[in-house]
């Protein structure tokens, strides 16, 4: 099997030296940047199919690498799980608003770390449980096999992770499914998520679908459902 490619975007010498160690023990091929502008040009030559990103980095922080690689055509498919040392929840909301599709708080045990990276590789493979490849209604049209979206003809930068809540969604349209329900099917049952996690997605979701957002309906005090 061919290895996944993690690029680890981190400027402390000692954590680096720990995450190359245990990542590569892992099974994984590791490449580090140490800042912000060196990781944009690395995902660029490299590809990789995973970024673990640092919030704080010197010069650009990590929050506006996220920002610039998910504006990238070109790189906005891969997944990033950003590593704070910052307690504010603030700082963790902003990245998964970005597109970040996970965050891992330091200190970090490496083998929980290492599962991370499996559960967000395996939820973004593009392996999905849809039974149509493309869906369409009006003027909006998702590949669920491509992970595209187009709104009236305009085609809408969507991440891995708003892909899969919006299946997840379509899927069992007319039915209500609850934020627990979301994060399990969308986050696998180790992701340590809360609804707050889930209500970030889904008002990005909507913000993307433009005039169809509202199809996603609030059941107040249970979850979401897609109107049917």
């Amino acid at each position: 099997m061919e290895q996944r490619r993690i690029l680890v975007v981190e400027d402390h010498p000692e954590t680096q030296e720990l995450l190359h160690y245990n990542l590569t023990a892992a099974g994984f091929e590791v490449r580090q940047a140490t800042d912000g502008e060196q990781a944009l040009t690395l995902m660029g030559r490299w590809k990789p199919d995973l970024v673990l990103l640092d919030i704080m980095l010197p010069g650009m922080d990590g929050l506006e690498v996220c920002r610039r690689l998910k504006q990238d055509q070109s790189l906005r498919h891969i997944p990033v799980i950003m590593l704070t040392a910052r307690a504010d929840e603030v700082d963790r909301v902003v990245g998964l608003e970005l597109g970040a599709e996970d965050y891992v708080a330091k200190p970090f045990s490496p083998r929980e770390l290492a599962l991370r990276i499996k559960l967000v590789l395996r939820r973004t493979s593009g392996v999905g449980n849809a039974p149509e490849s493309q869906w369409r209604r009006e003027g909006l049209v998702v590949d669920f096999a491509a992970h595209e979206m187009h709104v009236d003809d305009e085609e809408r930068p969507i991440t891995a992770t708003e892909h899969k809540i919006l299946q997840e969604l379509v899927n069992a349209r007319g039915k209500v499914l609850s934020r627990d329900k979301l994060l399990d099917a969308v986050w696998d049952t180790d992701f340590e998520g809360t609804s707050r996690t889930v209500d970030t997605h889904i008002r990005r979701l909507r913000a993307k679908l433009g005039r169809y957002g509202e199809w996603i309906e609030t059941i107040r005090g249970v979850g979401y459902r897609f109107k049917p």
